[in-house]
């Protein structure tokens, strides 16, 4: 393997989602290093072009958000897939706001890490591929289209709240929750919960930390 091509990074406590991960890159023709915690990947960790990284947010020693922190300390500019559970929304949209390229929720198709992968890959070789697709004005005009009940529950949503937390808050069922959310998913054009916090963090709804 040469510079010139592209390197995924794969750091997960698991050997079998790490082997797993692996296997699933190889067969796209994609080439990984694997490491099982975060300490051992900073250690071997060097910037070259055309790399991301793979990571669970939660790990023993160091989280994947707190992984994510010390390389932007080092000034990494190395695009972030986070891989969580369904508990974990929350710490992913974190993630997402510190500028993670995206995350994924366990259990995951094939297909919707590869995309990621490959969305991330895209970002490493070029930043202004996210940017153009983040279109300011566009998204205004998207957001423009929502009712003020889409808006109100998109803004609990990309905090990271779970429908039955936001039906809570709001005095509403879940059920009508699920339908705002859709519709407000609908109305951005936002393929997933990722593309809806990238969406309002880039027209100002929500701050990047």
């Amino acid at each position: 393997m040469t510079n010139s091509e592209p390197l995924v990074y794969v750091v997960d406590d698991e050997a079998s989602i790490r082997d797993s991960l692996a296997m699933l890159l190889r067969s796209v023709g994609l080439a990984s290093r694997t490491f099982g915690d975060a300490k051992g990947f900073l250690a071997a960790y060097e910037p070259r072009p055309d790399t991301c990284l793979i990571a669970d947010v939660r790990m023993p020693g160091m989280s994947g958000i707190e992984l994510q922190e010390a390389l932007r300390s080092r000034g990494a500019e190395l695009p972030i897939v986070i891989i969580t559970g369904h508990g974990d929304i929350a710490m992913a949209v974190r993630a997402m706001k510190a500028g993670a390229a995206d995350f994924i929720e366990k259990p995951f198709h094939d297909q919707t890490l590869l995309d990621a992968v490959h969305r991330a890959l895209a970002r490493s070789a070029d930043p202004r591929v996210e940017a153009a697709a983040l279109d300011g004005d566009e998204l205004i005009k998207r957001l423009a289209t929502l009712t003020p009940r889409e808006r109100e529950v998109m803004a609990l949503v990309v905090e990271g709240r779970p429908n039955k937390a936001i039906a809570t808050r709001l005095g509403l069922s879940t059920r009508t929750v699920e339908v705002h959310r859709a519709k407000a998913m609908e109305k951005m054009q936002a393929q997933s919960l990722a593309d809806l916090v990238r969406m309002a963090i880039a027209c100002g709804m929500t701050k990047a930390y």
